[in-house]
């Protein structure tokens, strides 16, 4: 139940980091503000993407059955375009696409992702049937 609730943790993460680079992209212009700037509020700071220390790529069959079994349900659940958004932030990082090359994938065969708290990301990947 823990390397599920990583998991569900890790593509959150990943979909998240990709959505919001997608949201301040379409984000229109904003307004000319109506008060002196001296009075404007500071804006917020914005969240900071996590930092990746490791990458580690590994084939859905190279994991147990029961973690399979969890993997693929969490990956069911999800929708194609979740899984686009997840590809394109991969192939936008050059540390995690190298990584897939290693291995002799692309980011079209990983179906998820999990990072943990220590900035391990491991990368799910499935061989094309």
């Amino acid at each position: 139940m823990r390397m599920i609730t990583i998991l569900a943790t890790g593509v959150t993460l990943a979909f998240a980091m990709a959505t919001g680079a997608q949201a301040q992209s379409e984000q229109a212009p904003a307004q000319a503000p109506t008060q002196a700037p001296a009075q404007a509020e500071p804006p917020a700071a914005a969240p900071e993407a996590p930092n990746i220390t490791s990458v580690s790529v590994i084939d859905i069959e190279e994991l147990p059955e029961d973690t399979q079994k969890q993997v693929n349900d969490v990956v069911s659940q999800r929708g194609e375009a979740d899984l686009e958004r997840l590809r394109t932030s991969i192939d936008g990082m050059p540390q995690l696409k190298s990584a897939l090359e290693a291995k002799g994938m692309t980011s079209a065969q990983v179906i998820a992702a999990s990072m943990g708290a220590d900035g391990a990301l491991t990368l799910i990947t499935k061989k094309a049937s």
